[in-house]
Formats: C-alpha cells, sequence, structure tokens
C-alpha cells in the first residue's frame, strides 16, 4: 500500500525529475547533428540523471525514505531514460538494430515479471545490485554513443559487449530472484 505521506520526499522528487529530464535529453539529441554543442549539453543532462538515480537511492537509505512508490518510480525511470534514449539514439542511426532490441526487450519483460511478483507477493520488490550495474554499463554506453563512440571501433564494440552481456545476466538475475520469491510465497501458504 502506498502512503501519501511516503510520496513527498526527496528520493521520489528525484525519481520524477529523472523522467522529466528525458524530454530535454531527447529535445537536444534531435538536433546533435546541427552543431556539437547539442551533443554536450545532452551529455551534461544524461549525466545530471545518472546522479539523480544515484541520489535518490542515497537519500531513500538515508533519510528511511524506503517505500512502496519509490520502489516503483526508481526502476520505472531508470526504464523510461535507458528506454527512450536507446529508441531515439537507433532512430538516429547511432545504435544498431539488435542492441535496441535487446535493451526493449530486457526492460519489458522486467517491468512484466515484476509487476506479475508485485500482484502474486503483495508487495514491490526493489531493484537489485546486478540491476544497478547493468543500468549504469548500459548508461556509460549510451554516454559514449552520444559524443561519438562509434568512430572509435575496439571502444564502441567493447562497450557494446558488456552492455549486452549485462543484459542477459540482470534478466537471468531477475527471473532467478522471482521464481525464488514466488517459491518462498507458495511454501509459506502451504
Amino acid at each position: 500500500m502506498i502512503k501519501i505521506k511516503k510520496i513527498n520526499t526527496v528520493s521520489n522528487y528525484l525519481s520524477f525529475s529523472r523522467v522529466l529530464l528525458a524530454v530535454p535529453i531527447l529535445y537536444f539529441l534531435s538536433q546533435m547533428e546541427q552543431a556539437y554543442i547539442y551533443r554536450i549539453v545532452a551529455f551534461l543532462l544524461m549525466i545530471i540523471a545518472a546522479v539523480t538515480d544515484f541520489l535518490d537511492g542515497y537519500f531513500a537509505r538515508k533519510f528511511n525514505e524506503i517505500s512502496e512508490l519509490g520502489k516503483i518510480i526508481d526502476p520505472l525511470a531508470d526504464k523510461l531514460a535507458i528506454g527512450g534514449i536507446t529508441i531515439y539514439l537507433f532512430y538516429l542511426n547511432v545504435i544498431q538494430e539488435y542492441l535496441l532490441w535487446i535493451i526493449i526487450a530486457r526492460n519489458i519483460l522486467i517491468f512484466i515479471g515484476g509487476s506479475i511478483i508485485s500482484a502474486k507477493v503483495g508487495k514491490v520488490l526493489p531493484s537489485n545490485l546486478l540491476g544497478k550495474i547493468t543500468v549504469c554499463v548500459l548508461g556509460v554506453y549510451l554516454l559514449a554513443a552520444v559524443l561519438g563512440v562509434s568512430n572509435i571501433g575496439w571502444l564502441n564494440d567493447f562497450l557494446i559487449a558488456l552492455s549486452i552481456i549485462m543484459s542477459f545476466l540482470s534478466l537471468a538475475g531477475y527471473i532467478i530472484r522471482g521464481t525464488e520469491v514466488l517459491r518462498y510465497k507458495k511454501n509459506e501458504n502451504v
């Protein structure tokens, strides 16, 4: 159950701000072919969004603001920001189609699986460390892509491979954790 007093927290506002930052980020990405400064502005806004991701978790723990809403909005903000930027960079021919589908499929599967598990156990499972590391790796790749990493073949290939590996590992981690939670819930009811 989401409690009203737990909505107005610094950590939740930081998560909401990450969703809102997607709009100017996408705008500056749409202009990046016009002048390199637009790439830099998009890059800096993406860094600010990444900092809000770190800070929302920090403040939630420091001020004991961990809430069901926060467990929903934080990963949702990550998925919307990463997904939106990924789709737009694909649209601009900056990233490959296969990487787009891997990232989008991972996000959709985790969202659907998390929703099903939450409905069955009656609470929202927080993001796990492997998921956070994966978001960080994907973020680094997207930042590099905005700055033109495709011009440095070996670095581009390394970041793509790392993004793919982490996407599959984190998806497997969420599946394993979800299965364990459901098994525990089933045994608890017996």
